[in-house]
């Protein structure tokens, strides 16, 4: 494809509870259809359509010394275009 180019990144621990409430927090701007990311002087804002196709993505990496787990979340669609795949993915 094309060339990526990062709008926005942030990296930062914080408890369950707060990653639980940020995760909240970003679904309820998904469902309606807005999305602002700021930190410091730095902001993007995302509008997002009905139809978004979304990746979900769980890992083991085992290292020398340790083994992380990860749960990778992906949200994409193509700019201008309303529709996309909708598939019957539950978490639970």
């Amino acid at each position: 494809m094309g060339k990526e180019t990062v709008l926005f990144k942030s990296e930062e621990k914080m408890s369950r509870s707060e990653a639980a409430g940020l995760l909240r927090t970003l679904a309820d701007k998904i469902e309606k259809g807005k999305v602002v990311l700021s930190r410091g002087d730095k902001e993007v804002q995302l509008k997002v359509p009905d139809q978004v196709e979304v990746e979900i993505k769980a890992e083991k990496e085992s290292g020398r010394n340790a083994t992380k787990k990860k749960v990778e979340v992906e949200i994409e669609w193509l700019v201008g275009d309303s529709a996309g795949k909708s598939g019957p993915l539950k978490v639970k």
